[in-house]
């Protein structure tokens, strides 16, 4: 059962989250005219990048890890995941949660008109993506991923991104990628050159599953023999690599370093690596989330729904324990996603719909 927060509780949210007030006024300023600004396409539609205030940029809400040969639809009935997941996200909207970025890819358990019907529920933005899936040893990966060239799955891609996911019209707002640990396999590296083709047609960010530093390093020569900027690459589960080093070594070339997996038994690692960033100047390069929810397909009431709260009720006051200010918070929370997600709208050239 979700609980309504007591008064006393909803002021002290208040107070800890005091910079979310602030943020839906900062996205008001802005004159350029719409199709000048930087956009997140949400399943409902584009928006201003400067509007979609405070982000959770990697959650869940549905995945089904049967594998990509086996799943098919009518495995799950998605009226039990809509009741199941709605409060959870009415519940983050109401701690001030304004834009939600879903990561299940396809094959995993993506599913657009879910999510649209849960954005429109819930009041939250929801932002979902295309791409395909490597880590795992390819168990997410159709037939098809093992075969086609990188120009082949970028205008998959990109068709998606143009003209709605599998006949929906619902467009993706950023790619997910996924690699193991280690120097990317053959395979695996044509999956980030995908993903670099399609952020140069689209201008969708690449949010890749990364095993570990060493395949976030491969990653980003490979997006530099693409030529595409590191701006554009977000380095998922960055918390796994111990060696921080090689955080900061990403963040100055220009990625984005998430640290996802908020939880609250890694409040105290989370906090030192946010820290660590901040005092090395690099708090502007971070991403920070929970990789909550999961419905899991195949379980008894989707087993065990993990909220998204701690970061609103636990992380940031944990931050703030250690001197964050609030215009630090709005980096973390709000500026950063926005620029890390933020496109303009690009003009390439034509697909037609039919083609996939």
């Amino acid at each position: 059962m979700i609980m309504k927060p007591t008064r006393r509780q909803f002021i002290h949210r208040a107070s800890v989250l005091g910079v979310g007030m602030s943020l839906g006024l900062s996205g008001c300023k802005s004159t350029p005219t719409r199709q000048s600004l930087p956009q997140i396409m949400t399943v409902t539609g584009p928006v201003p990048a400067n509007q979609i205030g405070i982000t959770l940029p990697h959650e869940h809400l549905l995945v089904d890890f049967i594998g990509a040969r086996a799943i098919q639809p009518g495995r799950y009935d998605p009226a039990e995941v809509f009741r199941t997941a709605l409060p959870h996200l009415q519940a983050v909207r109401g701690l001030g949660c304004q834009t939600f970025f879903d990561c299940t890819p396809a094959f995993l358990g993506r599913d657009a008109i879910l999510l649209q019907d849960l954005s429109r529920a819930s009041g939250l933005r929801i932002v979902t993506n295309t791409g395909l899936y490597g880590a795992a040893q390819d168990k997410y990966l159709p037939a098809l991923a093992l075969e086609e060239s990188p120009d082949a799955l970028a205008e998959r891609w990109t068709h998606e991104a143009l003209y709605g996911i599998e006949g929906t019209g619902i467009r993706p707002g950023f790619i997910k990628i996924g690699v193991d640990s280690g120097r990317l396999s053959p395979v695996h590296e044509r999956l980030v050159r995908a993903a670099a083709r399609t952020r140069r047609r689209t201008g969708l960010a690449i949010a890749s599953h990364t095993g570990n530093g060493q395949a976030a390093m491969h990653q980003l020569e490979v997006l530099q023999s693409e030529a595409m900027a590191a701006n554009g690459f977000i380095w998922v589960h960055a918390q796994s690599e111990p060696d921080t080093r090689l955080h900061l070594e990403a963040a100055r070339r220009g990625a984005w370093i998430e640290f996802d997996g908020i939880h609250p038994d890694t409040i105290a690692q989370h906090v030192a690596l946010v820290r660590n960033m901040r005092e090395h100047g690099l708090l502007h390069r971070v991403l920070v989330s929970h990789d909550a929810g999961w419905y899991h397909v195949g379980e008894p009431g989707g087993g065990v729904f993990r909220n998204y709260e701690t970061l609103f009720t636990q992380f940031i006051p944990a931050l703030q324990n250690i001197g964050f200010k609030n215009t630090e918070f709005q980096r973390l929370l709000a500026d950063n996603p926005r620029d890390a997600f933020g496109f303009l709208p690009s003009q390439p050239g034509p697909l037609p719909p039919g083609a996939f």
